[in-house]
């Protein structure tokens, strides 16, 4: 555990975890003392300015990236994908990888009722590590620690964004990333009455296959493109 209520902090530990070395060391302190931890200690300063500049920071990395994966889809639909990645749930669960929570200057109150663990204070936190770096380093800075360090993690938990659904959209980012390849559908069977089909969709790509059952021929290719996606997230 970390040193919670003294002068003294290892910054380097949690520098060498998201790839990145502070010029100025007083940004990262900041950027970790929760407003609870400040008042105890007597002073003003806490995180909550750095998270108001790392929300955009961040909003702004994730919006660039879904623009250049995702060329051909709406404003609205590009904010809904947005929304749900810098959501708070994305945002904590990005945090815990690095177990961001263990290095907060929090409050003896809010330590002892978890609040390392929840989800609001380590989605705060993040983003106002985010605006460290981005005074820090400046914006390329930012976006380098956030891509190497978060991106991968991120991209994965649009699988589960069910506002959004595209998996035949997403499936074709992948695979034009993992392969240089698209993926190539075919209905395989077509059953039942007019008025009650049901169609089977067979999904390849390189040397992996995957099925998809829908009432419709584009249903069942999103079905299909969901598990395929399911499959190459165990690679």
């Amino acid at each position: 555990m970390h040193a919670l209520f003294s002068n003294e902090f290892e910054f380097s530990e949690l520098e060498e975890r998201i790839g990145y070395t502070f010029k100025d060391k007083s940004l990262l302190k900041k950027a970790l003392t929760h407003k609870s931890y400040a008042f105890e200690a007597g002073q003003r300063e806490n995180y909550e300015v750095l998270e108001f500049l790392g929300d955009a920071v961040v909003g702004l990395i994730v919006s660039e990236e879904l623009v250049k994966r995702f060329p051909d889809s709406s404003e609205g639909e590009l904010s809904r994908m947005k929304a749900y990645l810098v959501s708070e749930d994305s945002l904590s669960m990005l945090a815990r990888t690095v177990d961001l929570g263990s290095f907060l200057f929090l409050g003896k109150g809010d330590h002892l009722t978890g609040g390392r663990e929840k989800s609001s204070i380590l989605c705060d936190v993040f983003e106002a590590l985010f605006g460290a770096i981005y005074l820090d380093g400046g914006f390329s800075k930012a976006k380098e620690v956030f891509s190497k360090c978060f991106l991968d993690r991120l991209w994965k938990r649009i699988n589960q964004c069910t506002a959004y659904g595209d998996y035949k959209g997403l499936l074709q980012e992948v695979a034009q990333r993992k392969f240089g390849a698209l993926p190539v559908y075919k209905v395989v069977k077509c059953e039942g009455p007019d008025h009650d089909r049901q169609f089977t969709v067979e999904c390849r790509l390189a040397r992996f296959k995957s099925l998809g059952v829908g009432k419709s021929k584009k249903s069942a290719e999103q079905s299909a493109a969901k598990r395929m996606l399911k499959l190459l997230e165990a690679l």
